[in-house]
């Protein structure tokens, strides 16, 4: 965002970055989004808000670089009513934008700020040139859908089928829409749950099992989902418990891990039975939402389908080598932060390793030759306070979504309540030398304040009361974000 003069007669025009809370506009000011810092940006709406959604996998590329683009999606809509809900099938193609440059062009003492208010002009100008029309298109297909949409989300190894949690307190799975001149499908679902408690927000497909759903409700009760065949489940009537209030978010793996109003966090396994493998205080506050480094677990879980693997840990202090047997990695949210936590599995150990400096080394040594470092603490259960490996705090209102880069290991999106969804890069540090080269190049002032992590990245503004964001998998930076005012379709120049 930047800030500018809402009248241009009354005085020059003059435009600076505005910093979330700290700035504040004054009265002839108004707050402008400035398309240089987007590869792409594009806004629309279904009509009622969508405060939950899925991105769906497509056969398009596995790697999309080039524009335009297009995108599928699957949301539920909050209405007014009840019998006006709907599932929106949604296609957004033609999805343009410009690869820009992080450091804008130097511009001669001789421009006026007539040429400065002009260059978006152009560079619109230029777009529409080389890809022709820059608006995107909608396709809307819709079910009609019993109840708000609390929290939809599309299978990853059949994303015809999605799973849907209604407010009326039920579960259900939906397959995909006939074709038709009809605006709103009435559309039996293929599967519906009614075992639950209490309404619920929590649902996760299993990313490595096809059909595995792992539901969790308001009453601190989480249900199995095993498929049966292509259109039926199999729910195991006994709940998971170990939580003593609302079960917030799942994230499935190999395990699965929970997030809880009381506080806590907990990893299940299956095979252990119906309480938690590990159980954990996490914050004092609520904690709304979890995201596993998908990159990083399935990196470090590719010895089940390759032979040519290599995982050791390098203990710094005792130069002992183990071979790790399993990696657990999550981030979870608190009321206003974020914070990362890692638990490893050595095997072959009798006792939870321990030594003064809990900072291990680890090499992903695979026969591709490709390398990965990255520096984590060891969780034990007897000192839980050493898992903390960053605390972030700067949003000022509760996070309402958080999920990690599908193509970059140390980036993480997040969005608030406080209409801020930022990006964060915890791979960067702060380098002095580094922001006086970006000052002399940009000949301004960017001075921000002094207890701004320098992790933070990006921050996008313009939609009111942010609920969910998600990574395009298949469209390197590419980020969809819900509000009540409608999605946005970004793609950040970084």
């Amino acid at each position: 965002m930047v800030r500018s003069i809402k009248n241009p007669k009354k005085a020059k025009r003059k435009n600076k970055v505005w910093q979330p809370g700290v700035d504040k506009l004054g009265e002839e000011e108004e707050l402008e989004c400035d398309p240089t810092a987007y590869n792409s940006l594009h806004a629309f709406h279904i009509g009622w808000p969508c405060l939950s959604f899925d991105v769906v996998r497509d056969s398009l590329g596995l790697l999309r670089t080039d524009f335009p683009h297009t995108v599928y999606f699957v949301a539920g809509s909050q209405a007014e009513k009840p019998d006006w809900n709907s599932i929106g099938i949604l296609k957004v193609s033609n999805v343009s934008g410009k690869q820009r440059d992080l450091v804008p062009s130097k511009t001669t003492d001789g421009d006026s700020d007539m040429d400065a208010d002009n260059s978006d002009s152009d560079e619109d100008s230029e777009d529409e040139e080389e890809g022709g029309s820059v608006t995107p298109v909608l396709q809307l297909r819709k079910v009609a859908h019993g109840g708000c949409i609390n929290r939809i989300r599309a299978m990853t190894q059949n994303p015809h089928i999605c799973a849907s949690w209604s407010d009326a307190g039920y579960v259900q799975s939906e397959t995909e829409v006939p074709r038709g001149a009809s605006s709103v499908f009435n559309q039996a679902p293929l599967f519906n749950f009614k075992g639950h408690k209490d309404e619920g927000y929590a649902i996760d497909w299993s990313p490595r099992v096809a059909g595995r759903l792992v539901t969790g409700d308001c009453k601190n009760c989480i249900h199995l989902w095993e498929p049966a065949s292509d259109a039926t489940w199999n729910v195991d009537a006994t709940p998971f418990t170990g939580h003593t209030a609302s079960v917030e978010d799942l994230q499935v793996y190999h395990v699965f891990a929970s997030c809880s109003v009381d506080g806590h966090i907990a990893i299940w396994d299956a095979r252990l039975g119906k309480s938690p493998a590990i159980y954990f205080k996490a914050h004092s506050a609520d904690v709304n939402v979890i995201s596993w480094n998908s990159w990083l677990v399935s990196c470090w879980h590719l010895e089940l389908m390759m032979e040519h693997f290599l995982f050791v840990i390098l203990d710094c202090y005792h130069q002992n080598r183990y071979v790790v047997s399993d990696v657990c990695i999550m981030s979870f949210c608190l009321k206003n932060d974020i914070q990362l936590h890692f638990r490893i599995t050595l095997a072959g150990l009798d006792t939870i390793l321990r030594s003064p400096v809990n900072v291990f080394r680890c090499h992903l040594l695979l026969d591709f030759s490709s390398c990965c470092l990255i520096i984590i603490y060891l969780l034990c259960q007897q000192e839980e306070d050493k898992s903390l490996v960053a605390h972030f705090q700067y949003h000022n209102r509760p996070i309402t979504s958080i999920e990690w880069s599908p193509h970059e290991a140390s980036t993480l999106a997040v969005s608030s309540s406080d209409n801020q969804l930022t990006i964060w890069d915890l791979s960067l540090e702060k380098d002095e030398e580094e922001e006086a080269e970006f000052k002399a190049k940009t000949k301004e002032q960017v001075n921000g304040p002094a207890d701004l992590p320098p992790q933070l990245l990006f921050v996008h503004q313009g939609q009111k009361d942010l609920k969910e964001l998600q990574w395009h998998a298949q469209i390197p930076g590419m980020i969809v974000s819900t509000a009540s005012d409608g999605f946005n379709i970004l793609m950040p120049s970084l």
